[in-house]
C-alpha cells in the first residue's frame, strides 16, 4: 500500500453572537482537516490545528511531497521523517500542527485496513469513556443566572461534570490578558468570577466535577490566591492558570492536557500519556474544535490507561454537530460508547464539508 495524495479543507464557523474566554472573543471556529490517499482506496481522515491557514500550508508544500509513495503503515517511520525534516521550521507551533494531522489520518488509515476501531488497535482500556460539558463562556448580556441555567441544563441532559471560562478580570498582575482581541469586552472583577462559579457549583450539585479554564490570564502569584478563594467550590481542576511558557509556574501541574491536533498526533500523545502515566499523572486531552478531532481523541483517551475525562464542546458550533453523517452523542449517563466501526469510526458529510468550506 502507498499514499497517493494527501488533502486540505479548511473549515470555517460564524459564532453568532461571539462568546468569549481570558484568552480573547470567539468569532469563528476553524478546522484543518486532513485526508489521506491510498493506493488500495483507503482514505484516512485527520485533523491538524490551524494555524490561521498557514498549516495547510506546511502540510501541502513540505510534508505531502516526502510522503508520497511512503507505506501509510509505518506511522512511526514517517513521524520520524516529518519530524526530523523539519527541524528547521521548529519543534513547536505550526509545523507540530501539520504533524498531527498527518498522523491522525495515518492511524485512522490504519484501522481501517486491520478492520478495528483505532482505540482497540492501540491496545484498548474501555468501551466508554466519561464525556464532560466544556461551555460556561463569557458573552455580551449573559447574567450569572443565565450560566447556571446553562450548568442546570447539562445536568439535565447527564453530564456529570462541566468546564466554565474565568479569568477575564481587569487585573491578574500579568499583561497578557489585555493583549488579546477585544480585551475591554465582557471584563469582570475576581469577585464576579468566583460568584459565577459559585453559582454553577450550586447548579451542578456538590458531586459534579466543575472545572474552571484561566487561558493563561493569571501570574502564578495571583492563581495561588484565586485557587486559595475559589476552594470552597470543590474545583475538580484549574486549567492554564499561567501563561504557557510558564515552566516553573505549571510545576505542581497533576493533570495532563494534550491536544492530539496540536501536539503530534496519536504517536507523540501516546509518548506524553506514557510519561505521565509514569509519573503518576492523568489526562484529559484538549478538544476544541470540529467533530474529527473529538472522534480521535475519544479514541486516544480511549486506548490509555491513565485517561480521566473527555472534553465535549457545547457552545453552537456547526463543525461538531453537522460535520459528521452520524454525529458523536452522549448517553443519559454522560457517557460517550465507541462504536465497532473501523479506524476512527467517521465518516464526513460532504454537504456540511461544502456548507463550511473556506478558501
Amino acid at each position: 500500500m502507498k499514499i497517493v495524495d494527501i488533502r486540505t479543507i479548511l473549515l470555517s464557523y460564524r459564532c453568532d453572537p461571539p462568546y468569549g474566554s481570558a484568552g480573547g472573543m470567539q468569532a469563528r471556529r476553524g478546522g484543518l482537516l486532513v485526508e489521506i490517499e491510498t493506493d488500495e482506496r483507503v482514505t484516512g481522515i485527520g485533523e491538524a490545528g490551524v494555524g490561521g491557514g498557514a498549516t495547510a500550508s506546511v502540510i501541502e508544500r513540505v510534508l505531502r511531497p516526502m510522503l508520497i509513495g511512503e507505506d501509510p503503515m509505518l506511522i512511526e517511520g514517517l513521524w520520524q521523517k516529518m519530524f526530523a525534516r523539519t527541524r528547521q521550521f521548529g519543534r513547536r507551533g505550526i509545523v507540530m500542527n501539520a504533524i498531527s494531522g498527518i498522523d491522525i489520518a495515518l492511524w485512522d488509515v490504519a484501522g481501517k485496513v486491520a478492520k478495528l476501531p483505532l482505540y482497540r488497535l492501540l491496545g484498548g482500556c474501555r468501551d466508554r469513556v466519561e464525556a464532560y460539558a466544556s461551555g460556561g463562556f463569557y458573552q455580551e448580556g449573559k447574567s450569572i443566572d443565565d450560566l447556571a441555567g446553562e450548568a442546570e441544563g447539562y445536568r439535565a441532559r447527564g453530564f456529570k461534570g462541566m468546564k466554565m471560562k474565568v479569568g477575564r478580570n481587569p487585573s491578574t498582575q500579568s499583561h497578557l490578558r489585555h493583549l488579546v482581541d477585544h480585551a475591554e469586552l465582557c471584563e469582570v472583577e475576581p469577585e464576579e468570577d468566583i460568584a459565577r462559579v459559585a453559582a454553577v457549583r450550586r447548579a451542578l450539585g456538590p458531586r459534579a466535577k466543575l472545572m474552571v479554564d484561566v487561558n493563561c490570564a493569571w501570574s502564578p502569584a495571583f492563581a495561588i490566591e484565586m485557587g486559595h478563594a475559589l476552594e470552597p467550590h470543590k474545583l475538580y481542576w484549574i486549567e492554564e492558570p499561567v501563561a504557557t511558557d510558564d515552566i516553573a509556574g505549571s510545576a505542581m501541574v497533576d493533570i495532563v492536557q494534550p491536544d492530539l491536533a496540536w501536539s503530534g498526533g496519536f504517536s507523540e500523545c501516546r509518548r506524553i500519556a506514557a510519561l505521565a502515566q509514569a509519573h503518576h499523572r492523568m489526562v484529559a486531552p484538549h478538544a476544541f474544535a470540529s467533530a474529527v478531532l473529538l472522534a480521535a481523541s475519544l479514541h486516544f483517551i480511549a486506548s490509555i490507561p491513565n485517561g480521566l475525562v473527555l472534553e465535549f464542546d457545547q457552545n453552537p458550533n456547526g463543525l461538531r454537530d453537522e460535520l459528521l453523517k452520524e454525529p458523536i452523542r452522549v448517553d443519559d449517563d454522560g457517557m460517550i460508547t465507541l462504536t465497532g466501526r473501523p479506524g476512527l469510526g467517521i465518516e464526513l458529510d460532504p454537504k456540511a464539508v461544502e456548507r463550511y468550506r473556506s478558501e
